[in-house]
């Protein structure tokens, strides 16, 4: 039987979106600046780590669980961008106290870095560039990759909340789909309605 398209579409692949595959990219950096230049038992590796996790695993969840539930897909995107602020937020404050610069947004690294990390969402490449890397550049790299997924998903937010209104939920689309397969069918309900069951007389006793 033909898959059904309009319904429960199981097409979603989430590592082919630009924003799971920036996040990806975040997450590998991520890795390696902490256990890089932050010190072993330091808390804050696991943490900035874990958020890293958070701002790409949520992503995949809420596109499965968004066949079934927009609003826990929309919820989901949004725990991601929590996550991501979390860690930049760890990256502005590790140059900060140390005293290293994090670059103005004209600022021709900036400039250079944006360019470079919008046309780049190969994770391994980023893998292999920092390793060339000053803390304080790996840092602004991490925090321009986090400020690009948040952008993406701003965007993806408002799309699901558009189509939510347009299109409603799970509800809608199993009631359109009903709909369009009765219409396909030439199916008008039932042919005769369910008539009511007479109950079985008893037998009676013959008389003598």
């Amino acid at each position: 039987m033909a898959e059904n398209k309009d319904f429960l579409r199981q097409d979603n692949d989430y590592r082919t979106m630009k924003a799971f595959r920036k996040a990806e990219c975040s997450y590998d950096v991520t890795y390696y600046f902490a256990h890089t230049f932050l010190k072993p038992g330091d808390r804050t590796i696991d943490q900035m780590i874990q958020a890293a996790r958070s701002g790409k695993q949520n992503l995949a969840e809420g596109t499965i669980d968004g066949v079934t539930s927009r609003e826990m897909e929309i919820k989901l995107a949004n725990v991601n961008r929590a996550s991501l602020h979390e860690l930049l937020l760890d990256y502005e404050d590790y140059l900060r106290v140390r005293e290293l610069e994090q670059w103005k947004l004209n600022d021709p690294r900036a400039v250079k870095t944006r360019a470079f990390c919008k046309a780049h969402l190969d994770s391994a490449i980023y893998r292999e560039k920092i390793r060339e890397r000053s803390d304080e550049t790996i840092a602004n790299i991490a925090i321009t990759l986090i400020h690009q997924c948040d952008v993406l998903l701003r965007g993806m937010i408002e799309w699901m909340k558009r189509d939510f209104i347009e299109n409603g939920g799970i509800k809608e689309e199993m009631y359109r789909a009903r709909k369009d397969w009765q219409r396909r069918n030439g199916y008008n309900g039932p042919s005769q309605p369910n008539q009511p069951i007479r109950p079985i007389e008893p037998i009676k006793p013959k008389k003598d």
